[in-house]
């Protein structure tokens, strides 16, 4: 399954609520931020489902969804697209800057790989699929 255009985003509490989210916003982009629809206790496993019923894309810089066996499993369950960086030592001007010069890049990878679906975005030019259709990439198809 592939997700509806146009694209709805989420951006967890990782990404916070300020510039990421200005920015995408002044891009023309429907963004959702956690705090607007979770507790900020809600455990990951938990949003991710919902996030998904509603088809929406995560946004993110937790690393934990790629290492963490338990939050790949409920990447997987909850059937949803997550984009994240690569980095999680940005200020919140290079994570906003990263994302919009990277929208061509994300949408491609949305409009190409079906759900579930999981990429790192390590830069405004080069984006790494971890996971399609439900299937671990080894080794991850990276997009320029």
């Amino acid at each position: 399954m592939k997700l509806r255009e146009p694209f709805t985003y989420f951006v967890d509490r990782s990404l916070g609520r300020g510039l990421v989210v200005e920015a995408l916003r002044a891009a023309k982009l429907e963004v959702h931020v956690h705090d607007d629809h979770f507790a900020q206790n809600t455990p990951d496993a938990e949003w991710l489902v919902e996030i998904g019923r509603r088809g929406w894309v995560v946004l993110t810089k937790d690393k934990n969804i790629r290492v963490n066996a338990l939050e790949r499993v409920a990447l997987i369950r909850a059937n949803v697209a997550c984009i994240m960086l690569g980095r999680g030592d940005l200020t919140a001007a290079s994570m906003a800057q990263i994302f919009i010069d990277a929208l061509p890049l994300i949408q491609r990878v949305l409009r190409r790989f079906a759900l579930p679906l999981a990429a790192s975005l390590s830069s405004a030019k080069s984006i790494r699929v971890l996971l399609a259709a439900g299937e671990w990439l080894k080794p991850p198809k990276e997009l320029k």
